[in-house]
């Protein structure tokens, strides 16, 4: 039997998933709607994509180093519940995951999801992810990832709390050892705890400083205590304001959070010295789970009457 657009229309307004999907059911069904949505809930796909219009809020950002320490990967697989975030399933294939994107050549989530999944080469990593959502029985979302690789030097990463906080590191020096990896591992902590947004003053974007000071320029008029004070002396105070912003927003800046004697630049200055080479901080990234995903919070109580069919 021939099928037709319509057909698949019709497939997909009815079980929710994608064209070429509901075109292989009904190809496989010989054109039979009920029996195409029954393939489609067998291979769980109909399942899944009810499931897609839930919030993937929780989950876990999962970082991944080859032995080699040269190259390493940062992950954010999301869930509906923290429950199933500490899930050994799921964390399972957060871990391959991040193992497949280590390896894989993708520059976007569009690529990776596209890829032949690793683990099963008769699927694609999109596949796999509908797959354990039949399974887990929540939406599931594998949402972004980035890929560090360095010649010299070394890949540090850093999980904290169980998979909230993740940093993903890149050292550059002529010396990889212990002592490397140690330092590396400080700063990943620094990262963790501090959150700044950029490696150095040297790092801060032009419209970036010039957006802070038109801010802080405002406060500054908006504030009753400078209301008489001249346009020089407001200026110089916003510039005072804003280095001291820049030193929070910048990690080489920052306070050593184990050695306040120190700033993060002096810190890393001397690990060099005891190496015997000097260490560039090229860059990092800093993943906390569900961070800008809106939340649905809703009455525990209103919840239960819902499911209970009173509202």
């Amino acid at each position: 039997m021939a099928i037709t657009a319509a057909m698949i229309k019709e497939l997909r307004e009815v079980s929710g998933v994608g064209m070429q999907d509901c075109k292989n059911a009904l190809t496989e069904a010989d054109g039979n709607m009920e029996k195409a949505v029954e393939i489609l809930r067998e291979k769980g796909l109909a399942t899944a994509t009810k499931k897609a219009g839930r919030i993937a809020s929780e989950g876990l950002v999962y970082t991944y180093v080859d032995e080699s320490n040269k190259n390493g990967v940062i992950v954010e697989v999301n869930s509906e519940t923290d429950f199933v975030a500490k899930n050994e399933e799921f964390q399972k294939f957060v871990h391959n995951v991040a193992v497949q994107a280590a390896a894989s050549k993708a520059t976007g989530m569009d690529e990776l999801m596209a890829e032949t999944w690793k683990q099963d080469a008769g699927m694609t990593v999109k596949d796999a992810l509908v797959q354990k959502i039949s399974v887990i029985g929540e939406n599931l979302s594998i949402r972004r990832f980035d890929r560090y690789t360095v010649e010299n030097g070394a890949i540090i990463s850093y999980i904290h709390g169980g998979g909230r906080v993740a940093v993903l590191l890149e050292l550059e020096s002529s010396v990889a050892n212990d002592a490397l990896s140690e330092c590396g591992k400080n700063l990943c902590m620094q990262i963790a705890a501090m959150n700044p947004r950029f490696v150095s003053k040297d790092n801060v974007p032009a419209d970036f400083i010039e957006k802070e000071k038109e801010i802080l320029t405002q406060q500054a008029k908006n504030d009753e205590k400078n209301k008489n004070k001249p346009d020089n002396i407001l200026e110089k105070m916003v510039l005072g304001r804003l280095e001291k912003e820049l030193k929070e927003f910048c990690l080489l800046s920052q306070e050593y959070v184990k050695d306040s004697e120190m700033n993060v630049a002096k810190y890393v200055e001397t690990v060099g010295k005891e190496i015997g080479s000097e260490i560039v901080v090229k860059r990092f990234v800093r993943y906390e789970t569900g961070e800008g995903i809106e939340k649905k919070e809703e009455n525990f109580a209103e919840e239960v009457s819902k499911a209970m069919g009173k509202q």
